[in-house]
């Protein structure tokens, strides 16, 4: 057979983005590690095309193929369901799977064949065996978390190497259960490690220099996470990771051993400065009175943060957005992110609000993390839209990214140039366009 692996996403065709933007996603960004799992487990008897339209591919809808995957997350649901109903319009068979789908199966399956709910190495074998056999399921669903030994080393030889960056996944699932995360639709709470072997086997199969770990954390587990540090210093990769903020900051080894293993940046999510806000979303592993602390002995081991800021909690006030930008500048974060609350299908979050009657659209194309989809506790909607948006103009003034980047606190020049390309890559332009969405 004949099947398209693909990715569906409106940024495709939005033409508001930067040329820096653009040439962040083209060299810098990694394509979809999904695809890359999903083309793993693909029987090599199977003729495979991925296409991933994040990365301003386009899918061929005037293609014959005898099966179509879509994977997507809930902002390009529209974009994958009008791909969807038209390759079914031309009689050609089309399965949909991710986030989004896993959210809302019976939604997606108006649009599909079959729905994958879940993670895929197991349900994906299966379907491709019952579809040539004409015993297609309408619904596959991964009912037990899937044996972290079972996780797939990447086929990089159809395509899925890529010039800087290349994703890789040592841990699957969160244990922890903010109310706004969405990864446990597809991931699930059980925390698992992959063997570290085979980690480190897929690493070197990775031609590029860099490597970003698509992991919701490295720090869960610290001590597996200082093993798989201490076998990758000899292979002389750059990497960009998650962690936590405060189990960073109270692990020296752990920051020592990141920094000597190629580590560039930790993504952190800080999500507020505001302790009852993080709190009422059961965001419990942060602890805002030791973020200061934090982020200096972090800087002191020269890593980069990228931090993370989410507006709209229900203890959010007016003063929350100057307040936090006010220390984002004192902490000299390499990068920061300011992100409107978005209440995402099958979320804690998205079910209480919904039952409170406080969600004001479904359109999917809206959960862009950059609209107001519901209405706040404390400040109108407006109020929250204006708030995040000031903070955005201001924090990515040309003067202001100048300055970020000429930083050079402990920098080598890769941490250099990745700090400089995500700070030139968001400039106030694309970002206030975007806003406008």
């Amino acid at each position: 057979m004949k099947i398209l692996i693909s990715a569906a996403s409106k940024i495709h065709n939005n033409k508001n983005k930067s040329f820096s933007y653009k040439l962040l996603e083209k060299t810098v960004r990694s394509g979809s590690l999904a695809l890359a799992q999903l083309a793993a487990v693909t029987p090599k008897k199977h003729e495979i095309e991925i296409i991933d339209e994040n990365r301003y591919e386009l899918i061929d809808i005037n293609k014959k193929y005898d099966l179509v995957g879509i994977s997507f997350i809930t902002q390009n649901a529209i974009r994958a369901y009008k791909i969807a109903d038209e390759f079914r319009r031309k009689g050609i068979p089309v399965v949909l799977g991710g986030y989004h789908p896993s959210s809302l199966p019976e939604e997606a399956k108006q649009h599909a064949d079959s729905v994958v709910i879940g993670e895929a190495e197991l349900n994906w074998p299966k379907l491709l065996n019952d579809f040539e056999n004409d015993q297609l399921k309408p619904f596959y669903r991964q009912e037990k978390p899937v044996d972290p030994r079972l996780i797939p080393l990447i086929r990089r030889e159809i395509g899925l190497n890529f010039l800087h960056t290349n994703e890789v996944q040592a841990t699957r699932g969160c244990p922890y259960r903010c109310d706004f995360c969405c990864m446990q639709n597809v991931e699930g709470y059980t925390f698992r490690k992959r063997p570290i072997e085979n980690v480190i086997e897929e690493i070197k199969g990775i031609k590029s220099k860099s490597v970003f770990f698509d992991d919701s954390s490295l720090t869960i587990d610290v001590e597996f996470t200082k093993e798989l540090f201490g076998e990758m210093k000899s292979l002389n990769k750059y990497f960009q990771c998650h962690g936590n903020i405060n189990t960073l900051a109270e692990d020296d080894e752990l920051l020592k051993l990141s920094k000597e293993a190629g580590c560039l940046t930790w993504y952190i999510g800080f999500e507020s400065i505001s302790q009852e806000s993080l709190n009422s979303v059961h965001k419990n592993t942060n602890k805002v009175e030791k973020y200061e602390s934090a982020v200096k002995k972090i800087r002191k081991y020269g890593l980069s943060i990228r931090g993370m800021f989410v507006f709209g909690f229900d203890y959010d006030k007016k003063n929350i957005f100057n307040e936090t930008l006010k220390k984002v500048k004192n902490w000299r974060l390499d990068v920061a992110y300011f992100m409107i609350l978005t209440p995402f299908p099958g979320t804690p979050l998205y079910n209480r609000l919904d039952e409170e009657g406080r969600i004001l659209t479904k359109d999917w194309s809206q959960y862009t993390e950059s609209n107001v989809l519901f209405e706040p506790k404390n400040m109108t909607k407006e109020e929250l839209y204006e708030g995040v948006r000031s903070m955005v103009e201001n924090y990515y003034s040309f003067s202001n990214v100048a300055r970020r980047t000429l930083d050079n606190h402990k920098l080598n020049l890769p941490r250099f140039v990745c700090k400089a390309s995500y700070n030139l890559s968001n400039d106030r332009h694309y970002i206030k366009r975007d806003y406008d969405l």
